[in-house]
């Protein structure tokens, strides 16, 4: 297992690729539903926050392994949805 200085590097770079996409399909793209533009880079920020934070803070009475090994899952999982969104927008 890495540690947790990899892995918040890794989702801030994640989050930020993810950033950098909405904002040139946005721009470059044919969407004109800024609405929607807005809600995907407000769910990006707040992804970010929240994986960073549970990095720091391992739940009390689960093994480090396995709340990890949960967290990088539902970090998946999440991604994937915001990609799924953002291809959606062009």
């Amino acid at each position: 297992m890495s540690n947790k200085r990899d892995l918040k590097r890794t989702i801030n770079y994640i989050c930020s690729d993810l950033f950098a996409e909405t904002i040139a399909v946005s721009l470059y793209g044919n969407s004109k539903n800024q609405e929607t533009i807005e809600a995907i880079l407000t769910s990006i920020v707040v992804m970010r926050s929240n994986y960073i934070s549970r990095v720091s803070h391992i739940e009390p009475g689960m093994k480090s392994a396995t709340y990890f090994k949960d967290l990088k899952h539902k970090l998946n999982e999440e991604v994937n949805e915001i990609i799924d969104q953002i291809s959606n927008l062009e």
